[in-house]
């Protein structure tokens, strides 16, 4: 039976489709079968951040509908072998999407995956209810800003009242990822120190992803940063995957250092 796991933010912008490629891709590097599902209805944009959406023919709306099998609609991964991805319609309004049909669609490839990745819109929105309904697991995807933290807070309480395991008296394993950390930036006191988030949503800290141009730039180019070994950011999601798996990591890149005199000269010069 494959675990669900749902990415998801309060607020638009902080990365989490981004992140949600990452981690997929990372669970299937590792050898993990891993599908990811689109539930951002009319915005869809996991298949640009895979470089897939030249091959995107059918989509989540028209399997739920019947117009399309998932076997028809699954699109496999270039990178990793083990990655599919599921896409969202660009056409379609969000109550295209029913509880009974994304039920169905999970049950099916519950059957041949290991892991489910639903990739949800921001907010709290209908789409975002069904993104997280069926999830067995949260990774709660936020900035270090305090609208972004607030608006985590928000999803951490949908998914103690809206979802399946709330109703059976389950609880959903949290997972929080900062993402666009700075520590040069929280020294200047110009964002929110990693203490700062963790108080304030109280949730155990899975990973803290860099400010980096490599994740723009790989975004851009349609590879989900992960791929890229030499990058910080690259180096942290993997961190990531490996402690949503289970293992034990030191937390890298959250440290400030202060720059000498030769650095800053140096930098200043090119």
């Amino acid at each position: 039976m494959a675990k669900v796991i749902v990415v998801t933010s309060g607020k638009g912008g902080v990365g989490k489709t981004t992140s949600c490629a990452s981690l997929g891709s990372g669970l299937a590097l590792r050898g993990h079968r891993t599908v990811m599902i689109d539930f951002d209805v009319g915005l869809r944009n996991l298949d640009l951040i895979l470089g897939c959406e030249r091959r995107v023919v059918y989509d989540l709306v028209n399997v739920i509908q019947g117009e399309a099998s998932l076997q028809q609609a699954l699109i496999r991964d270039k990178r990793a072998d083990e990655l599919y991805m599921l896409p969202a319609s660009q056409t379609r309004d969000k109550d295209a999407l029913t509880l009974e049909g994304v039920q169905q669609v999970i049950a099916e490839l519950s059957r041949d995956f290991d892991y489910i990745l639903c990739d949800s819109p921001a907010g709290i929105e209908r789409g975002a209810q069904l993104a997280m309904y069926f999830a067995d697991e949260a990774v709660l995807v936020t900035n270090p800003e305090v609208s972004s933290v607030r608006d985590t807070d928000r999803i951490i309480g949908l998914l103690h009242a809206k979802t399946l395991a709330a109703k059976e008296g389950r609880k959903i394993t949290e997972h929080l990822l900062i993402t666009r950390y700075s520590p040069e930036r929280v020294h200047q006191g110009e964002m929110l120190s990693l203490e700062d988030v963790q108080e304030i949503l109280a949730v155990p800290l899975m990973g803290v992803i860099p400010e980096s141009e490599a994740v723009l730039t790989a975004s851009n180019k349609g590879i989900p940063v992960i791929h890229d070994e030499t990058c910080d950011a690259s180096q942290a999601y993997r961190d990531a995957v490996a402690r949503l798996l289970g293992e034990e990591r030191p937390l890298r890149f959250t440290e400030y250092r202060k720059q000498g005199l030769f650095s800053r000269v140096f930098k200043g010069g090119r």
